[in-house]
Parts: structure tokens; sequence; C-alpha cells
């Protein structure tokens, strides 16, 4: 992996890129709120023995980006954001955007704005729809109360790394933060369905964090002709470091084939 800096919207972004010479298409990572990139390794080297130079930053507040830790800011910001870090790798490469829970919101807008740049897009367990954590607005005191790890996974050894990461945001999500996601909600599910972009959804069916139910509600709206969904059974919310992330990446990676006819 490379490290390298962008200029966001709202500070320096630390960029993580994982060079392929035989490279046959660009993928973008998005992370979820509270982590980092470097929680990615293994992702990066599975796209990676599928053809894809691969690159992601770390979203403002987070990681190794400037910006208070656990901020999530104006969903234009955030996209923009993405959209720098993509330009700056100069390649012709066809794109495939892949976004996780929090980083699932930013890829689905990003794909409303600049869908005519992707080739695919692919979300992990995104926040959309109905989801629960916003109803921790209707307190007058939200709790100060970080994820359980226990969460995230079936493999313990993923909540036992999680916990102990210093790079990972270990408080709870503020007023501020749930206002910003409440509104970015509401801008991807008023923002209309995909079109003819490929996209393929991903989620547990036991996820805890991001119910199955409430992202449904929202995948409803902006399902377009290409749209596909694999949920998977027993499944908690990391998809991606699941006891069975062998099956979910490989269906990533044959999705990509099909989509780019590689």
């Amino acid at each position: 992996m490379i490290e390298s800096n962008v200029t966001g919207h709202a500070g320096e972004l630390a960029v993580h890129t994982w060079p392929n010479l035989e490279a046959r298409w660009l993928a973008v990572l998005v992370h979820g709120y509270g982590e980092h990139l470097g929680r990615y390794e293994h992702v990066a080297a599975a796209l990676g023995a599928a053809g894809a130079l691969v690159v992601g930053g770390d979203l403002v507040g987070h990681g190794g980006s400037e910006g208070r830790r656990g901020a999530v800011a104006d969903i234009d910001g955030l996209v923009a954001d993405v959209h720098a870090v993509t330009r700056s790798i100069a390649t012709p490469l066809p794109t495939v955007l892949i976004g996780h829970s929090v980083g699932g919101l930013i890829a689905a807008r990003y794909a409303q704005v600049h869908g005519h740049e992707l080739a695919a897009l692919v979300l992990s367990a995104p926040v959309l729809g109905a989801w629960q954590g916003l109803d921790l607005l209707a307190l007058e005191e939200i709790p100060d109360a970080p994820i359980d790890p226990e969460l995230l996974s079936r493999d313990a050894e993923v909540a036992t790394a999680y916990a102990a990461d210093p790079l990972v945001w270990h408080g709870g999500i503020g007023r501020e933060a749930l206002e910003a996601l409440e509104r970015a909600v509401d801008v991807v599910g008023d923002g209309g369905p995909l079109g003819e972009l490929p996209t393929l959804w991903l989620h547990g069916d036991d996820d805890q964090v991001v119910p199955v139910a409430d992202t449904r509600a929202g995948t409803d709206r902006i399902r377009g002709k290409g749209f596909r969904e694999r949920v998977y059974a027993g499944a908690r919310h990391e998809v991606f470091n699941e006891v069975n992330r062998d099956e979910v990446l490989g269906d990533v990676v044959g999705f990509v084939r099909e989509a780019l006819k590689l």
C-alpha cells in the first residue's frame, strides 16, 4: 500500500493506494463510520488479485485524515472528497465504487451525482431508508455509546482487532453527526433511481447495526434496471469481515467481471 494525501473539502485526506501494473479496472473504496481504510487490506488484496487498481481515502475526521474525530460532514462535501480521491488516480480504467455502511450512503449519492463516471457500484450494508439509528434524535440526551464490536462479525478476531485499533473512533455518535446522516438519507432517497448502472447490494440478515429491512426501504427508492442484491444468512454488519468473507468477495468479483465484461 502506498500512502499519500489529497485536499478535501475540510482538510487533508489520507489516501491509500494498492498499485497494480496489470490493472484492468479501478476499485474505489469508501469505508464506514468510525473506521478507516487500513481495515480493508484483505479486500484490496482480493480485488487486486482480480485485476483491480485499488484506492480509497479516510473520510474527514477518520483514520489519518484531518478533521474532528467521529464527525460526519454534509453529504455533498463527502461526495466531493471521494471524487477528489478518485480523480487523483489519473487512469482511463473503468471505475467501480464500493461503499460500506455510511460509506454505502456516500457511494449511493456519488452514483446519483457522478454515475456517468462509474462502470459499476457495490453497496455493503448501506445506511439508507429508515435507519433505526436515527431514532436516537428523538431523545433529549443521546447516550455516548460506541458501537458494540461483537455486532460486526461472527469472527471473534474481528471484534478484538476493532476494539484494539487506535485509528478507529471508539466514541459514540453525536447529535450533529446523526442530523447530518438524517439529511443525507433524505437526499439520497429523493435523488432518484440509478438507472442502468450495474449495482450490487450486499447485506447480512443478522445485521443489528443497519438492519436489512431498514435499508430495503431505501434501496427500493434508488433501485434501477441494473440492480441486484445478495443477503447472507446469519451474517452481521461487516460482510467483508464475516466468516464467509471469501464467498462475499467472490460475489463482488463475479459481479464486476460480468458488469465490465472482463
